[in-house]
């Protein structure tokens, strides 16, 4: 009898190794709180990955050729930031620290495409990718001048030449068009529109063009909107017409450094669009200052103190992080017309506002971060951790799993009208990409602040990409290159 017994038990042991032996994964992630913010999963799961995929989501445990342990952590999908300017090794690195793993330029775009991410030319660690971009386009229409990114292109950026400042021709925007489409063609993920930077360049009949080709081609079209006075509704009650009448998704880029103390009412007639049929989406940022080029058109041709409120020193260089006066500013403008600012003039109760509207997405719109000896605005290293730590946990103005869609489900339910990549990010289920960030919840937090942008956050221990670990303890693991260049459908050629 007591053999017999030896044996079942034998027999048992025997049955239960094979099963997780037949169940060998690359990777496993144990005993961690799953959060899938589309299905509402909030739990203690096993997942296992193989060849870059969630193969399984086990309330039992899994084998593994590597396992992390995520006891007391959380488990969420990889960050996704629609909206940065920085695909360089150190705005990688920064990014990934912050849980980011898709970078994309989806306001300024590239043109060709496939020119953004030059610095990944020999290995990405995170995923990126492009909209067209609508100002390299015209600069090579109407200047015959290659700019094919905001940075590192082949002839120099000047905000001021003929074709950020002279309206087109007829026969200059009906060029345009063809290459746009041409750009959506070669793998585009939508329209970049810097229209605010074109304010007096881009008359109405180019602007119309546009959303045509995003309404036929169905593939979002994001812009930088007119900026009014103070808020004005001007601007976008402009996008808003030309999306109802062209169908053409429209995405309003950082819309409360854009509405500022009415962006309440902004997001009211969004609401109102969409009810009506529109297709429109926006985003904001977590950090309050504004950043961008001392020679944007907003400085250089309107009441830029007016508008925002605000005075020289309120405004920042930000490769030094010195602050304004009048005098130094005029300096740097003549002198360095293609330096960066931040001028602070976001209100905390705005950015509450924005964050608690039901569809919101957070993105950085980092600057380029080039080297640890130049600064750049901290939204590059704490964004999606200031979210998690401050609007989260100190806060509580979001819930744990709303906030996680809106870091990485919405901008990937939104992208998936240009890509069906998107389809398999922004989520934790079975069968979509591994990407993942693992933080803890009761520690989270950004440390990167203005004069001090490249300090990485806190609590975030471990970041995969395609199933492989990029950042392991808080420290990024050279050498791993599982990052892919996402693109809308190609149908031609790069150019």
């Amino acid at each position: 009898m007591l053999i017999t017994k030896v044996r079942y038990i034998i027999f048992l042991l025997s049955a239960v190794f094979s099963s997780l032996v037949a169940a060998n994964y690359d990777l496993v992630i144990a005993n961690g709180r799953v959060i899938d913010p589309e299905t509402g999963l909030d739990g203690i799961r096993h997942l296992g990955i193989i060849a870059g995929a969630i193969e399984s989501i086990s309330t039992k445990p899994l084998l593994g050729d590597k396992t992390i342990d995520a006891e007391g952590l959380v488990v969420a999908p990889g960050f996704i930031d629609i909206h940065s300017h920085t695909p360089t090794k150190l705005g990688q690195k920064m990014n990934l620290l912050d849980g980011v793993t898709t970078q994309l330029d989806m306001e300024a775009g590239a043109f060709p495409v496939d020119f953004f991410g030059q610095d990944y030319k020999n290995g990405a660690q995170l995923n990126y990718g492009a909209s067209v971009a609508h100002f390299a386009v015209r600069s090579k229409v109407m200047e015959g001048i290659r700019t094919e990114y905001i940075l590192g292109s082949t002839d120099p950026l000047h905000m001021n030449g003929k074709s950020w400042t002279t309206p087109a021709s007829s026969e200059q925007i009906e060029t345009m068009r063809v290459m746009i489409n041409q750009g959506i063609d070669q793998g585009g993920l939508g329209i970049g529109v810097l229209l605010d930077y074109l304010t007096s360049a881009v008359s109405a009949d180019e602007l119309r063009m546009l959303f045509e080709v995003a309404g036929e081609r169905q593939v979002p079209i994001h812009i930088h909107v007119r900026r009014g006075y103070t808020g004005d509704t001007a601007g976008l009650i402009e996008v808003i017409n030309l999306a109802k009448e062209t169908k053409a998704p429209l995405f309003v880029v950082h819309i409360t450094h854009n509405a500022m103390g009415r962006v309440g009412e902004w997001l009211q007639m969004i609401d109102e669009a969409n009810s009506a049929g529109a297709n429109i989406a926006t985003e904001t940022l977590s950090y309050a200052a504004g950043g961008t080029s001392i020679s944007a058109d907003v400085f250089r041709f309107r009441d830029w103190r007016g508008m925002f409120d605000i005075t020289y020193e309120d405004v920042q260089w930000v490769a030094t992080g010195e602050w304004l006066t009048k005098e130094t500013w005029e300096k740097y403008a003549k002198e360095q017309p293609r330096g960066s600012v931040n001028h602070h003039y976001v209100k905390e109760d705005w950015i509450e506002t924005a964050m608690q509207w039901p569809r919101m997405m957070v993105a950085t719109d980092a600057l380029p971060a080039i080297d640890l000896s130049i600064k750049t605005n901290p939204n590059v290293a704490g964004t999606f951790s200031r979210v998690l730590g401050h609007y989260v946990r100190d806060t509580g103005l979001l819930t744990l799993s709303d906030a996680l869609a809106r870091l990485s489900l919405y901008q990937a339910q939104w992208l998936s009208q240009a890509s069906s990549s998107f389809d398999k990010k922004g989520r934790i289920q079975e069968g979509v990409d591994a990407d993942i960030v693992i933080f803890n919840a009761s520690t989270v937090q950004a440390n990167a602040a203005y004069g001090d942008p490249y300090q990485a956050p806190t609590g975030i221990p471990f970041v995969i990409v395609g199933g492989q670990l990029v950042v392991k303890n808080g420290v990024l693991i050279d050498g791993v290159y599982p990052g892919k260049r996402l693109l809308g459908k190609v149908v031609s050629t790069p150019l």
